[in-house]
């Protein structure tokens, strides 16, 4: 709580531990109802409190909130375009995926001009993406209808590379902070898988964090202790899991149907959740900062 009275104590495991005197890990709402449609998902934020999110007031755009909730059209994509995952580079530069093109598409840092980064007619649609400190995106790849899914890699150059197929519904996707994990989740399995991550981007080593009894997932995020945020669609919640898959934490994030999520404000400590029954941006403060969150750009 703001007033400073309150401190509260979580597990003391895996960093999550004795928290300072502000309340967290307690969602708030950012925006209002009906701002983003039902496609609501990205999201991205930076260092000032602001945060992108996509379908903002309809679908195939991009939608650039403020730290007051304050939302106005950031983008239009290109025409049958929908974004889905939103991720930044070091350089500042946006990367979407693009579902029904079965595109990554691009917008330059400086110029503001919107590009085809990737395109791979192979790809079921690709959804959510990851990336790590190379500038290399990763990106799952669902069959919603066969509830089956696959793995890319799309290098800094836009070259494509299948890493895995055969695998289920793929869905939320994450490097860990020292580059040598990734995790990926399946929706309708509720599995959620961990691979060993070489310097050249492969994968191999495919292991089970863990697997959930009810309820499905949707997009991943990394803290820089490498403890793993699940949004929990069907559930409204989002689930803090160590790097051995333990579950620390569970937050009511305020509507059923949370689709992903992002770490920003000016310590990197604030998540942003993008949830689709309420089609609005909830918050919630934690004790670490995000993987990827830096002062100098996006996240």
């Amino acid at each position: 709580m703001r007033n400073g009275l309150l401190l509260i104590a979580l597990f003391g495991i895996s960093g999550i531990g004795e928290l300072g005197a502000e309340e967290k890990y307690k969602a708030k709402v950012l925006t209002k109802t009906g701002e983003f449609t039902s496609g609501i998902e990205g999201p991205a934020a930076d260092n000032q409190g602001n945060v992108y999110a996509v379908n903002f007031g309809a679908q195939g755009t991009i939608g650039f909130v403020d730290g007051e909730g304050k939302g106005k059209l950031a983008h239009r994509l290109p025409e049958d375009s929908v974004g889905n995952g939103i991720r930044f580079d070091k350089r500042g530069n946006m990367f979407i995926a693009d579902y029904p093109k079965h595109n990554v598409l691009r917008v330059d840092a400086k110029s503001g001009k919107l590009t085809v980064f990737a395109h791979e007619p192979k790809m079921n649609q690709p959804n959510d993406l990851a990336i790590d400190a190379k500038g290399n995106l990763y990106a799952s790849d669902p069959n919603w209808g066969a509830s089956t899914g696959q793995i890319w890699r799309i290098s800094s150059q836009g070259a494509v590379t299948r890493l895995a197929a055969d695998m289920g519904t793929t869905n939320g996707i994450e490097v860990s902070p020292d580059g040598k994990k990734l995790y990926v989740n399946e929706s309708v399995q509720r599995n959620v898988w961990q691979f060993d991550l070489s310097k050249n981007g492969e994968i191999s080593n495919k292991q089970l964090l863990r697997k959930f009894d009810d309820f499905g997932f949707d997009g991943m995020r990394c803290d820089v202790k490498g403890n793993l945020y699940i949004t929990r669609h069907g559930k409204g919640t989002v689930v803090i899991l160590n790097p051995e898959g333990v579950l620390l934490q569970e937050i009511d994030v305020l509507g059923k149907h949370p689709t992903n999520l992002a770490f920003g404000g000016s310590d990197g400590k604030t998540v942003f959740v993008t949830e689709a029954e309420k089609t609005r941006i909830v918050t919630f403060r934690v004790e670490h900062a995000g993987a990827t969150w830096s002062k100098n750009y996006a996240n």
